[in-house]
């Protein structure tokens, strides 16, 4: 079918919550992707980080594979001998006390929403109905009821109140906002080290150090969602190390299945997850057999190959290249490792159409919150494919 018929498909057939480029990709290896047509493209999104370790990579294939060979799905009814590796493999990488394995990126927030209310309540001794937790504005964590409650973009939430109540909402980067916030119904502080979807938006250094004084100082549950950030995005295995401080509680996804097959967790002291005894919580897929395969292979593929480091390395070059870069049209580069964002100046009519000429050039990116150019390619990335980049996005941004 030609590329026409195959997008009028999912314009007759499919709900109408996305806008894609148009573009029918049908074959992805390491950074590039091939559409049906042939065409060859730089993928400078990597699924929202999804794909860290790049397209395909075989040995993630292989485990993803051999695993469905032999046994794919139990529930939680039963043990299976992949998902205690995983906990162990993980913990360790990550120096976690305890690991709760989920799905999407959503189930992990909710997860550990209802982890850090459960342990107000419990060991905090907060009274029954009352916990509060705080998260930022600008926030994106994902898409539940709950979650599109407390965020601040108002299409996130039109037409689906009533919300989960609960949640009170600060400015991000400010500590003493937070300082302010806290009440002794604080059971957590839910916040994005950097806020991806809300356009790359880095707080001021040493944020996040304050924010874990205050934390510790009130009691309260430190919660960074890593989904996005982590697993070696930003430079750092964790966004968190760059304050040189640890979470209690840290939420990753996307990366953890490097795009084979969804896979989030949330990561935890004991004393939060400690709380869940056996019918509190669950998940049918949470935890599987080829899930807990796949993500093992994607972390021993993130320490094997260096990515943590090459994406410190290349994310300094492409930045440092980006602001060189004399164009009419930018406003600011601003970015961590290789997660990069293009900020565009209101009259340059909208990031979509940067983003439909680079296409046109071989290259993949998105814009969010409508000025932003969004840059995140694979971690495996080399110098010579940043240059490659850099050469269509220095002549669509200087025109």
């Amino acid at each position: 079918m030609s590329p026409a018929d195959l997008i009028e498909l999912e314009n007759r057939f499919g709900a109408n919550n996305y806008q894609p480029l148009d573009v029918v990709l049908v074959r992805g290896e390491g950074i590039w992707v091939w559409d049906v047509a042939g065409q060859r493209y730089l993928d400078c999104l990597s699924a929202y980080s999804a794909l860290n370790q790049g397209h395909c990579h075989p040995r993630i294939l292989k485990a993803l594979t051999e695993q469905a060979r032999k046994l794919t799905l139990v529930s939680r009814a039963f043990r299976n001998d992949q998902l205690g590796l995983f906990y162990k493999e993980i913990c360790e990488l990550t120096r976690s006390h305890s690991v709760l394995p989920m799905n999407s990126g959503a189930e992990a927030v909710e997860s550990a929403i209802k982890a850090v209310r459960k342990w107000g309540y419990e060991v905090k001794k907060v009274p029954d109905g009352q916990a509060e937790i705080i998260v930022c504005a600008n926030n994106f964590h994902g898409r539940t009821l709950t979650i599109v409650g407390f965020s601040t973009e108002e299409q996130y939430r039109r037409g689906y109140a009533p919300f989960t109540p609960g949640f009170k909402i600060i400015p991000f980067g400010d500590a003493s906002a937070l300082a302010k916030a806290i009440t002794p119904n604080t059971v957590a502080f839910l916040v994005e080290p950097i806020q991806g979807e809300g356009g790359i938006i880095i707080p001021p250094e040493g944020y996040l150090k304050k924010v874990r004084q205050i934390c510790d100082e009130n009691n309260v549950m430190l919660v960074l969602d890593e989904i996005q950030t982590g697993l070696g995005r930003t430079g750092k295995l964790f966004a968190e190390e760059h304050d040189g401080i640890e979470s209690d509680l840290t939420i990753i996804g996307k990366a953890l299945s490097g795009g084979f097959y969804p896979v989030s967790a949330v990561l935890s002291n004991q004393e939060v997850l400690g709380v869940f005894k056996p019918g509190d919580h669950g998940s049918t897929f949470g935890g599987n057999p080829l899930a807990c395969a796949v993500a093992r292979a994607a972390l021993q593929v993130i320490v094997d190959e260096n990515l943590v480091d090459n994406a410190a390395a290349m994310g300094s070059y492409f930045l440092d290249r980006l602001r060189q870069i004399k164009s009419p049209h930018i406003k600011e580069v601003r970015g961590r490792g290789l997660l990069i964002g293009i900020e565009l100046l209101p009259e340059a009519g909208g990031a979509r159409r940067f983003c439909e000429s680079l296409k046109d050039k071989g290259l993949l990116c998105k814009e969010t919150h409508t000025h932003i150019l969004r840059i995140a390619p694979p971690l495996i990335i080399q110098k010579a494919d940043i240059d490659w980049a850099l050469e269509r996005l220095e002549d669509v941004l200087k025109k």
